[in-house]
């Protein structure tokens, strides 16, 4: 069992040059931020504001 990529898997990446953060959710929605306390905001509120192919997917059974 591969715990990295079985639920939900979140990813932040830094935008190289600038002072800001890409989010990636588990379910493919993506968006840069500045602020991270805004970026966990809009990872943690799945699948508000999300527009991936598996947005709108139930959160996975942990």
């Amino acid at each position: 069992m591969n715990t990295l990529t079985e639920g939900e898997v979140f990813r932040i990446h830094w935008v190289p040059g600038t002072d800001r953060l890409l989010a990636v959710c588990h379910c493919g929605g993506e968006r840069e931020f500045e602020d991270p306390v805004t970026l966990w905001d809009w990872l943690l509120a799945h699948p508000e504001g999300h527009s991936g192919p598996y947005a709108d997917a139930p959160p996975a059974a942990s």
